[in-house]
């Protein structure tokens, strides 16, 4: 789909690339990380929240906002609705606020599209969503940034914070993505990320729990509620946190979420094809842990991997066309490009201060175009190592050339191996048969 915000890119032909062959892949299903999902969803959020129910010492029909952030958090329309309830059955008021910074164009209306489209509408949730951007200031910090906290929340007799534990995007710190960053970036809206992210990675080290703390000690929190997802997407955990506790919370469930983060089993890879990058994969579209790339000035990659070129695809369809992240990627088709809603991505690159996941790569006419290109300028200095994903969030199954079969078969991570096949493409040279379905 073609966004009004999208830019427009001619058909380059390289009329060389039709003389480059395409590999034939077999289809793997490789092990991950085995933590289990949770059996009952809806029990262990209630239970959590039945232990913690000291932390909500409200009047009857008190208000309370439940912040919901941008990331594709599994099953977060169900977390939330289940918390929403639970709130009405102690007999309060709940309403839903985003807190996703300036995620969705920097727009309340923007925001409530960007819950829209993970399942979390006023009718699914059966309460009012309250999207703003604007918000009431805490002061300064120490550091001379002021603290922004939404609006919406502020005036609310008690705030719930929903979000998952997890690794960041950009380097190793003890709490990375969780509750104390949801208080200072997600419910700072779009000025609250840019007081965090105006430094770059300091930033997010030392300005970001400051933040954090002036929040817990001035707005109406109560709680957060803590997720933790396994390597097959699913919920493995949940607790409550009392605000308090939110940083130690996170930085103890942060060992827990990266020993349970799928990964690619390759040191090297001459290529890699991924079908979907997006916000709601990762904060940076294409995980770093996966791709090898951060790509941040003064910020050094991963050690490994190392991938010599990426395609990427497509846009997901969760992302509202926030193509930050294709900057990583060496090719893309158009029709990618086409979809690009440039103000989100550029308004989401600018506050965050790290414009370079916002670069365009080479844009060629189709997937299959792509794919040559791919082919053509990896380096591989023998029979080629390649890899397809769907996603560097979904890697359960993945699509390799017959050079890294040796290389699985030593790690033990293969639990099923399929025949050798060749590539399918449609009439207008776009991949078939994609690991995440058409």
């Amino acid at each position: 789909m073609t966004h009004p915000m999208a830019p427009t890119f001619p058909v380059v032909d390289l009329p060389h690339l039709a003389d480059v062959g395409l590999p034939a892949f077999h289809e793997i299903r490789i092990r991950q990380p085995a933590e289990p999902a949770l059996p009952d969803l809806a029990a262990a959020v209630t239970g959590a929240l039945d232990g913690s129910a000291g932390l909500f010492d409200l009047t009857p029909g008190a208000s309370v906002a439940v912040a919901v952030g941008s990331r594709g958090i599994a099953r977060i329309d169900e977390i939330a609705r289940i918390a929403v309830g639970w709130l009405k059955s102690r007999g309060f008021a709940p309403f839903i606020v985003p807190g996703m910074g300036s995620h969705g164009g920097g727009t309340a209306q923007g925001q409530r599209g960007v819950l829209a489209a993970l399942g979390v509408t006023e009718e699914a949730m059966g309460c009012e969503i309250r999207s703003s951007m604007e918000t009431v200031t805490y002061g300064t910090i120490a550091t001379g940034a002021t603290c922004h906290f939404d609006a919406n929340a502020a005036g609310a007799d008690g705030v719930l914070a929903i979000n998952r534990v997890k690794a960041h995007t950009s380097y190793d710190r003890p709490v990375e993505s969780g509750l104390t960053k949801m208080l200072a970036v997600g419910l700072g809206k779009a000025q609250g990320a840019a007081q965090v992210h105006v430094t770059g990675p300091r930033g997010l080290a030392e300005v970001l729990p400051l933040l954090a703390e002036r929040v817990i000690e001035r707005a109406p929190l109560r709680a957060g509620l803590a997720v933790l997802e396994n390597a097959d997407k699913g919920i493995s955990h949940v607790e409550v946190a009392a605000p308090a506790d939110f940083y130690a919370t996170d930085e103890r469930l942060l060992v827990r979420s990266k020993a349970a983060m799928a990964r690619l089993p390759f040191d090297r890879l001459d290529g890699l094809i991924i079908e979907e990058v997006g916000k709601d994969i990762s904060g940076s579209g294409i995980d770093p842990a996966i791709s090898g790339r951060t790509d941040i000035r003064g910020v050094e990659n991963p050690a490994t991997p190392f991938i010599h070129k990426i395609v990427a695809l497509r846009l997901s369809a969760r992302t509202g066309g926030n193509g930050l992240g294709i900057g990583m990627a060496d090719f893309i088709p158009r029709r990618l490009a086409h979809g690009l809603d440039l103000k989100a991505m550029y308004m989401n690159s600018v506050t965050a201060t790290i414009v370079e996941k916002s670069h365009i790569p080479i844009v060629l006419p189709d997937d299959r175009t792509c794919l040559r290109a791919l082919m053509a300028t990896c380096w591989a200095d023998g029979p080629p190592r390649i890899c397809h994903i769907r996603s560097s969030l979904h890697l359960d199954r993945i699509r390799v050339t017959e050079a890294l079969l040796p290389e699985l078969r030593r790690s033990e991570a293969i639990l099923e191996e399929g025949e050798a096949r060749n590539f399918e493409f449609d009439g207008d040279g776009n991949l078939e048969d994609l690991l995440g379905g058409t």
